[in-house]
């Protein structure tokens, strides 16, 4: 059984590469890119606090939603590791996926005050993916331990969601539009891995005498 430390850095991995904040700094910029100084860090926090609470809801009440809707987590692993595998591949062609949010969002985003919650905090920070990544870790989690590591994943990539936004202004001009698509390929090619790896758990758990 892998260690509470284990189980923590491969949910931060996993939570972080689906997440990915650094593919939200160019929107960021857009919707909040006439706003000073203090009102893009007021912004990122409340995008970040709303990526929070959204994936902890649902790690938290996903095993409620699975028996509410009878689904397996074998079936919701193989159903997950599809959608990010999709993500993935649209990360790693460095394409905005549609699973963050439609280009009508966002249109319609410029023309409301609290961009923070919607689209930034929902669905770009916590889309889809996001949500599917969490109630997979969590209900795969072996103990206690493994579901607060979870949860202790999702907070980090929270606060550094809130950093890398409240920054996006200077890590633009650092990394340039090159910077920020090698860094999203990284995280494409490691969330293809994660999304893999579900689909074969999921797999095996549903057809374990056959893949055994």
């Amino acid at each position: 059984m892998a260690s509470p430390v284990t189980q923590a850095l491969a949910s931060f991995g996993s939570v972080f590469s689906i997440v990915d904040p650094f593919a939200a700094v160019p929107i960021f910029l857009a919707l909040a890119g006439g706003q000073s100084r203090a009102q893009q860090a007021k912004t990122a926090l409340r995008a970040a606090l709303t990526c929070f609470c959204v994936l902890t809801t649902f790690g938290v009440a996903g095993s409620f939603i699975f028996s509410f809707f009878s689904i397996t987590i074998p079936a919701f692993k193989i159903a997950g590791g599809v959608l990010l595998f999709g993500v993935a591949f649209e990360m790693m062609n460095a394409k905005p996926s549609g699973t963050r949010g439609t280009r009508e969002e966002e249109h319609e985003a410029e023309s409301k005050t609290d961009i923070g919650l919607i689209p930034l905090g929902l669905p770009l920070l916590s889309g889809p993916g996001a949500i599917a990544t969490v109630m997979v870790l969590v209900g795969k989690a072996p103990s206690v331990e493994g579901r607060v590591s979870v949860y202790a994943a999702i907070f980090v990539v929270s606060v550094i969601a809130f950093l890398v936004l409240r920054s996006a202004a200077l890590l633009t001009r650092v990394l340039g539009k090159t910077g920020i698509n090698v860094i999203g390929r990284i995280m494409g090619l490691i969330l293809a891995a994660t999304a893999m790896q579900f689909c074969l758990d999921g797999l095996h758990e549903a057809f374990p005498k056959l893949l055994g």
